[in-house]
């Protein structure tokens, strides 16, 4: 294959174009998936500032039935995987299961590292920053995001729980968002973009097949036809039409060279024949 001019054409054209196309495909997934994500971290936020204002006069009030209740009926929704508050030190005060209130987290666990790398805790981080993405224990992926619950004057002031106003940081709610529906949605554009790569590679591949084949591949062959003619020594006899340019020029030049070099060998032969006849008759003598 590597031995004929179409090898060494085609292969390399095929393999470099193969090359971009799934570069492409693979940057391209990347910017889409990345797209994907912020779009899930920020609904998730925007999902955990809707449970915040709902459940902020709650929490004013120190109203845990109210509370549990707001917060079961906010997990109930399609998705929503858990919801979960802590108090300052870490201890569930209240979730959308049961058996975890009261109970104590490490505060160097996933979610929980970010504002505790340090011995004074972070009180501000990004959107992006608070999101985390793990598997539970089922197998599914979830998307959380942990939003720190900031002091407020009417926090600090409140004569059922008094906060110091120096105090930033009462606590934090940590929602997670199922996602299979992400999952499956990104399944689904990786499969269509690679049969549209194949589509592309295909047509690519093919259409530059043809044209090289048009171009190039039939006049070099109407070219070699040319050339074993002439090394068989008979005299062309004319030039091959419908040649590219170059090749066109080279025809011709071959084919005005075969025409000088059998009017030369008739001329020789020639000369040759009108040369040999005096000598023939002197001999008959």
């Amino acid at each position: 294959m590597f031995k004929s001019l179409a090898g060494r054409a085609l292969i390399p054209v095929g393999l470099a174009v193969t090359g971009f196309v799934v570069v492409c495909f693979f940057l391209l997934y990347a910017a889409i998936k990345n797209i994907v994500t912020r779009d899930s971290i920020s609904h998730a936020a925007n999902l955990a500032d809707t449970v915040l204002k709902s459940t902020h006069y709650a929490m004013l009030k120190s109203d845990r039935e109210t509370l549990g209740s707001i917060i079961h009926n906010i997990s109930e929704q399609k998705g929503v995987e858990h919801i979960r508050i802590f108090n300052k030190s870490g201890m569930v005060n209240a979730s959308s299961r049961p058996e975890e209130i009261g109970r104590q987290v490490d505060k160097r666990s996933e979610g929980c590292i970010n504002c505790h790398q340090s011995s004074v805790p972070s009180t501000r981080l990004g959107t992006m920053e608070q999101a985390r993405r793990y598997s539970n224990s089922s197998g599914i992926d979830v998307m959380a995001i942990t939003v720190p619950i900031y002091n407020e004057p009417q926090c600090s002031n409140a004569a059922c729980h008094v906060h110091l106003p120096s105090q930033k940081v009462l606590g934090t709610l940590d929602i997670g968002l199922s996602q299979t529906v992400t999952v499956a949605t990104l399944a689904s554009i990786r499969n269509q973009m690679f049969i549209f790569t194949i589509m592309v590679l295909v047509v690519t591949i093919g259409g530059v097949t043809a044209l090289l084949r048009r171009n190039v591949f039939l006049p070099m062959q109407k070219l070699e036809e040319l050339t074993e003619k002439a090394e068989t020594g008979k005299e062309l006899p004319s030039v091959p039409s419908r040649l590219p340019r170059e090749l066109d020029r080279i025809a011709k030049s071959y084919y005005n060279l075969n025409q000088k070099l059998h009017r030369t060998e008739q001329e020789l032969s020639a000369a040759h024949g009108i040369g040999t006849t005096p000598a023939t008759a002197d001999s008959s003598r």
